[in-house]
């Protein structure tokens, strides 16, 4: 490949191809799950740079696997054999604008970047988790990521305006727009977000913004079953106008799970409860955010009204409302160490699901009894998004024979399916549910997939491997 690596050198400059030990931090994928050897590794600086690598690729026929922040869960970076286009080095947010209330980044940039920028100019860009320190625009446009905010701003998708989008030839698509509304024929910009780099390399975006809340209630909160969790959450959306941001499930094995791997912490309650809710709900109304004169800020006023209320009939058995941002923080800090503790443990069968969110606890219920037959000492790390029904069920085996894991996988697939749900939610496919979407994917839908991605890298090198079975 020597020749291949001196037309890249060429192309982009000194420094920018990286091979042998240089190219160790992209080959392995943050789980540990999977390790590969790449050709090399190409860190362009610009959108003319990232054409130029594709254009070289697409001559010599060699596989190119575009990757950002490297935190996905799905094996969807794996690139043996593959030249690694990181988007590293294009990072800049390029602009805010306040009054139209968006930004222009590049695919490089890191989340937690963007959310300092907007931020700095009174907005917020409301999409969170726990990668979003090292988590990059591009990783999460590719894989349509969600998070704990969806709730009430959609996923990755519903937050997009415009992207440029640089295809298997190198030629640029330019799809930057601004609109909020633009019926100009086939929406490219829905295909190529969640595609996982199968489809083209995401260069930039404009990304919608939002006004940072004025005030904002969070609390942990026990109750006695996922159902009264719900009637929770519905009673706070009608008492607060939809203002629910977060509403995310942590049952006792969870809490208990985080307890060992943050001994120094607190344990949010003096009892252990079964079922346990972390809620958020934020406003940018001045009559919801202005403390009254004993100085408690309304909002904060309804969430405890609420919450008194099932407290009497008892459907809320417990809770704890943050009372500073120190507090606030700690509530969250249980939350965004879900994904290293899911991966804590190997081997792992990593479930990412969604169900209708009034089948989360009959999913999980199921799977109870389902598991218990399949592996009776297997152990269960669920964490949820609850509030739009994505259930993050990870099983730790006793049994390690591979074959048990594809059972598990199977017998989450098949509850799942049959609640009407879909066994992948915000983690993407990658090459972990390649086998889930040859099994349960509606075949149409499949080789309609195949078909556009044929039509757009008919050569095949765009992230091989990944999304469509075989």
């Amino acid at each position: 490949m020597e020749d291949l690596n001196d037309a890249l050198r060429r192309a982009l400059g000194d420094g920018a191809v990286l091979t042998g030990d240089d190219a160790a931090p992209w080959s392995q994928d943050w789980t540990g799950v999977y390790t590969w050897t790449p050709v090399c590794v190409v860190r362009p600086r610009s959108t003319a740079e990232v054409s130029a690598v594709m254009k070289i690729a697409y001559d010599a026929r060699v596989p190119v696997v575009p990757v950002s922040g490297n935190t996905g869960l799905a094996g969807g970076t794996v690139g043996e054999g593959a030249i690694m286009l990181s988007l590293d080095r294009m990072n800049k947010v390029r602009e805010i604008r306040a009054e139209a209330r968006l930004a222009v980044v590049e695919a490089g940039g890191i989340l937690a970047s963007l959310h300092e920028a907007a931020l700095a100019q009174g907005l917020v860009f409301p999409l969170t988790f726990g990668a979003r320190g090292s988590c990059m625009v591009g990783g999460f446009l590719s894989t349509n990521a969600g998070g704990s905010n969806v709730l009430r701003y959609g996923n990755t998708r519903d937050l997009v305006l415009g992207i440029e989008v640089v295809m298997a030839d190198g030629q640029v698509m330019n799809l930057m727009s601004e609109l909020h509304k633009d019926n100009s024929g086939l929406n490219l910009k829905h295909l190529m977000i969640g595609a996982e780099g199968t489809l083209g390399v995401i260069t930039q975006a404009v990304l919608k913004l939002v006004p940072k809340p004025a005030a904002t209630a969070t609390a942990m909160v026990a109750v006695s079953s996922l159902d009264e969790a719900l009637s929770l959450l519905h009673a706070l959306q009608a008492v607060t106008g939809g203002a629910v941001e977060a509403f995310e499930y942590m049952p006792q094995d969870y809490l208990a799970e985080y307890a060992r791997y943050a001994p120094q912490s607190r344990p949010v309650f003096d009892t252990e409860y079964a079922h346990c809710i972390m809620v958020e709900v934020a406003t940018t109304a001045p009559r919801d955010a202005t403390p009254g004169p004993d100085g408690e800020v309304p909002l904060v006023g309804l969430l405890e009204g609420v919450l008194g209320d099932m407290l009497e009939r008892g459907a809320v058995l417990d809770a704890v409302v943050a009372q500073n941002e120190s507090q606030r923080a700690e509530i969250w800090a249980r939350r965004e160490v879900a994904g290293t503790l899911a991966v804590s443990h190997k081997p792992l069968v990593n479930n990412d699901i969604a169900v209708p969110v009034d089948k989360v606890s009959v999913f999980l219920d199921r799977m109870d009894k389902r598991l218990a037959e399949l592996d009776p000492g297997a152990n269960v790390l669920v964490v949820s998004h609850l509030g739009d029904g994505n259930v993050h069920y990870t099983v730790w085996p006793e049994n390690t024979d591979p074959a048990c894991c594809d059972a598990i996988m199977e017998v989450v697939e098949d509850e799942v399916l049959s609640l009407g749900g879909s066994f992948s939610a915000e983690h993407g496919i990658g090459l972990t549910k390649r086998p889930s979407m040859a099994r349960r994917k509606d075949k149409v839908a499949v080789a309609a997939m195949k078909a556009i991605k044929a039509a757009l890298d008919p050569r095949g090198i765009l992230n091989p491997g990944k999304v469509f079975p075989d």
